[in-house]
């Protein structure tokens, strides 16, 4: 059943706007009607990174009356390769001052507003309220969460999306949504992760094509719910495989056992994995004082074989994380000398030295920050990623 338009109508199109937008007003389903709602739309749309930046791009294209962009974040080069909105110049920039000269440059007639801090539950509820729709383009489980219950407070609907690799998913949540079709995202993932299990983008990597994919079919969600126009992902949950260009879509049904959601609460959640940091990791300055001092330590670097090629520590052995947990991974450490592991920021080596623990391998180290860390204090000329 299709949902009821989300916005009403502006009182007119200009002539600048009939023209900018006549492939709009010729399809019957939109038509005048519906790009009046998207001029009097106001989307916030969370994080200028890889869903925000293509999904910012077409919603200002489309016109989307007043979009709204929330990051703290500024640009840097490996944004660069899926985040399209930003460009060489913009490196160093807040990612909402990238986006918004962008955004102005796709189309004048749109409204920017900038959040240059981070969403938090002091501000969350207070800045939905401003909009019509909420896009979630976050790229972590504390953010999600946040968004979801300051949504359910607020009452607004939200677009959520998520990538990893080249797998990517696709929802809309409402609560409060007509015709008893309400969930939200703690309907589909009650629970945040264990810290550390499902790695970030950053350590994992992703295709930045799938950025695209998955933002247009967020963009695409938007604009239906705006307009009142076709069947809405309300209740389904869409995945897409870009290597087997395939997708496919499941049902999402509201938890009647789920406590309903009625404050905000702290999101500190899914944090890097610590092994007990405190007592098993070591800073790059203690590592080095630990290598210069002669001791018996074998390097043991846990990342993957295209990782290794970008750089490594001299002296390091290379046994990914995969094999050193599975049942012969510790027989494959040097016998008489004590593991250091590492990684790229320090959550696999971390988790990965959980695991050794777990086996019976009570000397292992790990580095905290990673091999990232440890080119920032010893080996600024080396390459990072």
């Amino acid at each position: 059943m299709p949902l009821p338009p989300l916005v009403e109508p502006a009182a007119e199109l200009s002539r600048a706007e009939i023209a900018r937008y006549s492939r709009h007003l010729l399809l019957p389903d939109v038509g005048p009607q519906g790009q009046k709602r998207l001029k009097n739309a106001r989307v916030l749309v969370i994080g200028a990174g890889g869903l925000g930046s293509p999904a910012l791009l077409y919603l200002a294209a489309a016109g989307v009356g007043t979009l709204g962009v929330v990051d703290f974040d500024v640009v840097e080069e490996s944004n660069l390769q899926r985040q399209i909105i930003h460009g060489q110049s913009d490196i160093g920039r807040l990612k909402v001052d990238s986006a918004r000269d962008a955004i102005a440059e796709v189309n004048p007639l749109v409204t920017v507003r900038a959040y240059p801090y981070r969403l938090e539950p002091a501000n969350a509820v207070e800045v939905f309220a401003e909009y019509d729709l909420v896009i979630d383009g976050a790229d972590n489980f504390a953010t999600r969460y946040l968004v979801n219950d300051a949504a359910v407070l607020a009452g607004k609907p939200y677009v959520w999306g998520s990538i990893y690799r080249f797998t990517g998913q696709v929802s809309v949540f409402w609560e409060n949504a007509p015709h008893g079709r309400g969930v939200n995202y703690r309907d589909l993932y009650p629970d945040p992760p264990p810290p550390g299990l499902v790695p970030s983008c950053a350590e994992g990597g992703v295709l930045g094509l799938l950025c695209a994919s998955i933002a247009a079919v967020m963009g695409t969600e938007a604009v239906k719910l705006i307009t009142g126009i076709g069947e809405s992902l309300l209740g389904r949950l869409l995945i897409y495989d870009a290597l087997a260009m395939s997708h496919r879509t499941i049902a999402i049904r509201k938890d009647p056992q789920a406590p309903p959601i009625t404050a905000l609460a702290d999101y500190v959640l899914c944090g890097a994995a610590t092994a007990d940091d405190a007592d098993h990791g070591l800073t790059p300055a203690e590592l080095k004082d630990l290598l210069d001092s002669g001791a018996a330590v074998t390097l043991i670097d846990v990342r993957e074989p295209g990782e290794w090629e970008i750089n490594r520590i001299d002296g390091a052995r290379l046994i990914p994380k995969s094999v050193l947990e599975s049942a012969d991974g510790p027989a494959l450490l040097p016998a008489g000398r004590i593991p250091v592991l590492y990684c790229k920021s320090g959550t696999r080596s971390a988790q990965a030295l959980a695991a050794l623990k777990a086996a019976g391998i009570t000397d292992a180290l790990h580095l905290r920050g990673g091999i990232t860390a440890w080119a920032r204090q010893f080996d600024p000329d080396m390459a990072t990623y």
